[in-house]
């Protein structure tokens, strides 16, 4: 049996040192609490969450798995980083929010031990962090339950991208801590579509993710071309 944990220890220390300041809006994590609602309301737009039971793989400090709970899903949390998971389940807590629960545990593993279990399964900002992210994409698939849904977001691999999310988030806007993103393990649409495929999902839309660093505002757009995200119909 492979034991293998499909995670990078630096990745997770990265996340961990950082996790008392999850939840303050104006801290590095700044950038996920602005794009929250928008992630939110879109995938709330395509499958509706209330009464649905809910996974959000890789959810640190759990920003989105808590906004969905307070959509009237049922949601459990899953990372490997212990610290932002400690910080999730205070947060819940300390704000009230209902029919929510966390969990230390691999994608691949919940996947063995609870196959086809969830209306949806969302997976953001994550695939970028791991050693294979083709392995995260198949155990998210067999999470869902036939017909299900399954959500990515992550960054696109280009000279764009490049600039975009490492030169100008990290070194000149400084939005992000230096050494957040590394470009290699930045995935082409065209690749997550593959994995998809392979996994048995069909591909159901892609929307990208703009920032306007004058403004300081994010928005939802066509252009995938730096951050996008994709929905995913498990097929029967």
């Amino acid at each position: 049996m492979n034991t293998t944990i499909n995670a990078d220890p630096q990745e997770l220390a990265k996340f961990s040192e950082l996790a008392h300041r999850w939840w303050d809006p104006e801290s590095e994590f700044r950038p996920l609490h602005m794009i929250n609602p928008l992630r939110l309301d879109w995938i709330a737009s395509l499958v509706p969450l209330a009464g649905k039971r809910v996974l959000d793989v890789g959810c640190g400090g759990g920003i989105l798995a808590d906004s969905m709970a307070r959509r009237g899903a049922d949601v459990l949390g899953i990372d490997l980083a212990s610290k932002p998971l400690k910080v999730a389940q205070l947060h819940a807590m300390e704000a009230g929010t209902p029919s929510i629960a966390y969990r230390e545990v691999a994608a691949e593993a919940l996947a063995q031990e609870s196959p086809a279990a969830f209306d949806v399964v969302t997976c953001m900002e994550m695939l970028e962090h791991v050693p294979d992210p083709s392995s995260i994409v198949r155990a998210c698939a067999t999470l869902a339950k036939p017909g299900g849904w399954v959500f990515f977001s992550t960054i696109n691999r280009n000279p764009k991208s490049f600039l975009f999310a490492i030169v100008g988030a990290e070194h000149v806007l400084q939005m992000l801590p230096k050494g957040t993103h590394e470009y290699a393990r930045f995935i082409r649409p065209s690749e997550l579509g593959r994995w998809c495929r392979d996994a048995g999902l069909d591909a159901s839309g892609t929307r990208g993710l703009e920032y306007n660093p004058l403004t300081r505002r994010y928005w939802m757009s066509n252009d995938t071309s730096v951050n996008y995200l994709a929905a995913c119909r498990k097929t029967a």
